[in-house]
């Protein structure tokens, strides 16, 4: 099972078929996907679950049902065990970038990091899940695949928001600003932390 967010409400990628209590079932095969995204943005409904037989190839058809985006992130973490966090559009995320030509994803996660918060002497620790979310861009619908890394870091130095990234503040913190932080995040970002 996968979870594709439009904003906060999740498209379920499933084998299942379940009585609808509260969300709405599609074939994956002849769903209309701007449909189900207009009427997610509405509040028409609260999920959606796309229905296909094999497991093992339900996130390839999804796919293929609008363009990708690829991105790289990061899960930061500094000797205190605080996370790094950036602020943009009003919510608090973690940072995360497109991927460029003949980049490998661990140095997109890296790169994007660093470009958008200042932080250096960046180690990847392990991978994360890959999280899925619907966007427009231009007037059309993408799915922004992002691939996620932890990371660990010793710097110590100044943290310096990409401001024409739209990121208005950069911050290390701690356990109970974490938590404090999540209430205004993505529901991706939930996921992850």
């Amino acid at each position: 099972m996968y979870k594709v967010f439009v904003g906060d409400k999740p498209i379920i990628l499933t084998t299942k078929v379940e009585q609808e209590t509260g969300f709405k079932n599609y074939l994956l095969k002849t769903v209309n996907m701007t449909k189900v995204i207009r009427n997610l943005n509405k509040g028409v409904f609260n999920e959606v679950h796309l229905i296909h037989k094999n497991s093992d190839k339900i996130l390839k058809h999804f796919l293929k049902k609008l363009p990708n985006v690829i991105a790289g992130g990061g899960k930061v973490f500094n000797d205190r065990g605080e996370i790094l966090f950036i602020y943009r559009n009003d919510k608090w995320d973690l940072p995360k970038g497109k991927a460029e030509k003949k980049e490998t994803i661990e140095e997109t996660s890296i790169r994007e990091v660093e470009e958008e918060t200042g932080v250096e002497g960046l180690i990847i620790t392990k991978p994360l899940d890959t999280t899925y979310h619907i966007f427009k861009r231009n007037g059309r619908y993408k799915i922004k695949i992002t691939y996620w890394f932890e990371m660990k870091t010793n710097y110590d130095g100044k943290l310096s928001p990409q401001e024409n990234e739209g990121i208005t503040k950069v911050a290390w913190l701690d356990e109970k600003e974490t938590k404090k932080a999540l209430e205004n995040s993505y529901a991706n970002i939930k996921l992850l932390v």
